[in-house]
């Protein structure tokens, strides 16, 4: 009888919590649903993984900070000249002469979010995000949960309190007019944005998400609003990314504002930080004494197990006596991509993605498993990946690292009870940067089924936060 009260308790809690969910308006088009699995119950990790995640965000801040430095010091001559002619490569001028303004040289992403696939083994991190989204829904997620007594990563206003906190810091303000700018290309976004600009208005900030075309310029800065309610904008949220700069209305007044400091931006205008190739380059033989020097051997060390083996694909040909350090052809090291067009299901245990300033470098679009394609479905990929190289849109290669199975508790939406997934988790924390300091304010995971390929938001998906320990 008791099991049978705990049983009906839990599936009025989930039902509430899935009505509560959709009633948020968090995505564009969910018709009144959730867009994914309602967990029964915040994500509960293993105390290692946890401390391991919070021992993460200080040493991505650091791994940031040396990636601008090492590209300065390409420019200069100081690094070899590869490093720079990667990260430039396909970027229009105007983003490249923004990146290198030197009175924007220190700043970095303020929010980081790593997506961590949880291994046997430990934390893999298959890309860094420096413009994420994610984090409203998050803290939205986060504060529903906390409501019926569960404890989460961050508390209830983990994920607002840092953005603000963050915010401050950025404008130099204690109380900063804020614009979060959601661009077109962002829209499935703009739900949560709305609802973390909506909390912290409640909270007595002056914080809007609005389209960059409802921003207006004055010589004395930027504006939003309309009449009595119009004010000055202190500080811009840049919620799109630096690819899209062509379709951002009004996006040359933005940044005039921006380059005569009439306004505070974040993250910044640097287009090193929206590339995945920097896993490349971490990884690159001839760079090793950089990252050892400028990270510390303890920092190093860590994204060494974090940071999975990762090449560019450059097409240009290598001399007869070079390798592609790591990758090998039946037991022998290549020296040719093209050695790798035969390569077994085994040997291709990769992943073949889009690095960067793309439409389609962002969420599952313009990924490959090696493993999970016939033979002449990974030849083409692979072509096609060094034909773009000439483009302008260089891909990456990335060891697979195979997520291991968890269990997940869900409240099934058509019959109106608890069910328990076998799955994989990818695991986003939220960073915010203040200054050097580094605060966790709140983990998201996203639970796929077994049989699902890649790890991604999506109808069958439990999306849920991590449960404090």
């Amino acid at each position: 009888m008791n099991s049978q009260c705990c049983a009906q308790s839990i599936t009025h809690a989930e039902s509430t919590l899935t009505e509560a969910i959709a009633e948020a308006n968090l995505y564009a088009n969910q018709d009144d649903v959730a867009p994914f699995r309602v967990a029964a119950e915040p994500f509960q990790l293993d105390d290692d993984s946890m401390q391991a995640i919070r021992t993460l965000g200080p040493a991505l801040y650091r791994f940031n900070a040396a990636v601008q430095e090492l590209y300065y010091e390409s420019k200069e001559d100081r690094q070899p000249s590869f490093i720079a002619d990667y990260l430039d490569k396909g970027k229009p001028d105007l983003v490249k002469d923004y990146a290198r303004m030197r009175r924007f040289r220190p700043d970095v992403p303020r929010i980081i979010r790593p997506d961590l696939i949880l291994t046997e083994t430990g934390l893999a991190a298959t890309e860094l995000d420096s413009v994420p989204g994610g984090f409203g829904l998050t803290s939205s997620l986060a504060q529903l949960y906390h409501k019926r007594g569960y404890p989460v990563v961050g508390g209830a206003d983990g994920i607002p309190q840092n953005f603000i906190a963050m915010i401050k810091d950025v404008s130099g303000m204690d109380r900063p007019t804020t614009a979060i700018a959601v661009s077109d290309e962002a829209a499935d976004y703009l739900g949560e944005m709305q609802w973390l600009a909506s909390h912290l208005r409640q909270e007595g900030y002056d914080v809007e998400a609005i389209h960059p075309r409802d921003i207006q310029f004055q010589e004395d800065g930027l504006y939003m609003g309309t009449g009595k309610q119009r004010r000055r904008i202190h500080a811009v949220y840049r919620f799109f990314e630096l690819f899209d700069l062509k379709n951002i209305p009004k996006i040359d007044l933005i940044l005039y504002a921006v380059r005569k400091q009439l306004v505070a931006i974040t993250p910044p205008i640097k287009h090193v930080f929206e590339e995945k190739l920097l896993f490349g380059l971490f990884h690159h033989p001839q760079l090793q004494k950089y990252w050892q020097k400028s990270l510390g051997s303890e920092v190093y060390q860590l994204l060494q197990q974090v940071f999975p083996e990762s090449w560019i694909v450059d097409n240009r040909p290598l001399p007869p006596h070079a390798i592609i350090p790591g990758l090998e052809r039946g037991g022998a090291p290549i020296n040719q991509w093209s050695q790798l067009f035969d390569a077994s299901k085994k040997e291709r245990e990769l992943v073949l993605k889009l690095s960067g300033f793309s439409p389609n470098a962002w969420g599952s679009r313009g990924v490959t498993m090696g493993h999970d394609v016939n033979g002449q479905q990974w030849r083409e990929a692979l072509q096609d990946a060094l034909d773009s190289f000439d483009q302008g849109s260089p891909f990456v290669l990335q060891r697979f690292h195979k997520g291991k199975k968890v269990q997940v508790r869900y409240h099934h939406d058509k019959t109106n009870d608890v069910r328990t997934m076998n799955g994989r988790v990818r695991l986003c924390p939220y960073y915010f940067v203040r200054g050097e300091d580094v605060e966790l304010g709140g983990i998201l995971a996203t639970i796929c089924p077994l049989n699902k390929k890649l790890i991604h938001g999506m109808s069958d998906a439990v999306m849920v936060p991590v449960r404090q320990t």
